[in-house]
């Protein structure tokens, strides 16, 4: 089998997950600026980690089918850090290491466990698994993200034990070409670099999770290299219904199957999912979207609005575009975007725990 392998850095900035507030890009390695290096030999790790930190950090390990709807865009083979939130072994994660995964391993410091997969969340990025043991692990406490303010100082680490001081550089809206909007997100500087999962600490508890690596422009200073963190907040209300049933239990966001680039405030299509519901309607590379029914749209974040606030997933979503020379009006009917995913629960050891249905085919 041909293996993709996708280590946090880099994998998440291809095809699927390039993103960035306004102003912002990919980066190359060399544009990374080093974050101050907090890792501490084991002879130091009870002075330096008094609050035993680094037993709630695991390194998380899933592998992916050839088959998936994901495998090309994110690769067959995913790891990054999770973070124990209960002593049930239950960790969250950044959820593209996990989703359509067929066998997920966690890394601990005694050792490692199978892991089942429990939920995953597109809206806000989110996913859980849970170790089939939690011998050794410490749930990390979840703060209050909605505190957070510019010039804040926290602490990030990965599950490989590194660590750096950060500080919070912006709140605020975080856009992606794939169809993925956060209103709220946590932008901190400088860059670390094995972002995914990663856990954003303010005074030993858990306030973000690690998405992705992006750069934000500065006034005055231009283009700085950063990370965005997914806000702990934006899990408290939806973590029981992932547990229980695999998803938040809220509407799902009609979603279209097209990424999309901005340029001066014009949408302009980038790719379109083969088979998905934009490619169906006549979508493609190249067309400018100009209206979502009879409304004009200015920039990615505002056409994301304006599409999910048409209805929930199902819905008919009439678009005009201007594709060549020719204006035309599209409808596109949307689906959920969970339906293009699939779950193998051919996972090691016994049957997996928690739910499984809404992934199949």
């Amino acid at each position: 089998m041909r293996i993709r392998r996708m280590r946090a850095l880099g994998a998440v900035l291809g095809a699927l997950l390039w993103a960035g507030t306004p102003g912002a890009g990919s980066l190359s390695a060399q544009d990374q600026a080093p974050a101050q290096d907090l890792r501490t030999g084991q002879g130091q790790k009870d002075a330096q980690d008094p609050d035993g930190i680094l037993d709630s950090l695991v390194r998380v390990m899933a592998t992916v089918p050839e088959g998936a709807s994901t495998a090309d865009s994110l690769g067959t083979v995913r790891e990054g850090s999770g973070i124990v939130i209960d002593s049930t072994g239950l960790i969250l994660t950044i959820g593209y290491l996990v989703v359509e995964a067929d066998r997920i391993m966690v890394q601990t410091a005694s050792g490692t466990v199978a892991a089942d997969f429990v939920g995953y969340d597109g809206d806000t990025g989110f996913g859980l698994v849970r170790a089939r043991s939690a011998s050794g692990l410490k749930p990390m406490p979840l703060g209050e993200s909605s505190a957070l303010e510019e010039g804040d100082h926290l602490v990030v680490r990965s599950a490989d034990g590194d660590a750096a001081q950060v500080q919070v550089i912006s709140r605020g809206e975080f856009v992606s070409s794939w169809e993925y909007l956060l209103d709220s997100a946590v932008f901190t500087a400088p860059a670390f670099h094995d972002f995914g999962g990663a856990a954003l600490i303010l005074e030993g508890k858990l306030v973000g999770v690690g998405s992705v690596v992006t750069a934000f422009e500065v006034p005055g200073a231009g283009r700085l290299p950063a990370n965005m963190f997914v806000p702990i907040d934006l899990l408290k209300p939806i973590l029981q219904a992932m547990v229980r049933s695999g998803r938040s239990g809220l509407p799902a966001h009609p979603w279209l199957g097209v990424n999309t680039a901005e340029t001066q405030q014009r949408v302009v299509v980038d790719s379109v999912t083969p088979g998905g519901p934009a490619d169906k309607a006549g979508l493609k590379p190249g067309d400018i979207i100009l209206d979502v029914g009879r409304t004009p749209v200015s920039g990615i974040a505002d056409f994301y609005r304006r599409v999910w606030s048409v209805g929930a997933a199902g819905v008919s979503v009439n678009l005009r575009v201007l594709q060549g020379d020719a204006i035309r009006t599209l409808t596109v009917k949307s689906v959920d975007r969970s339906e293009r995913l699939k779950l193998f629960p051919d996972m090691p050891g016994s049957a997996p725990a928690g739910p499984a249905v809404w992934l199949r085919p």
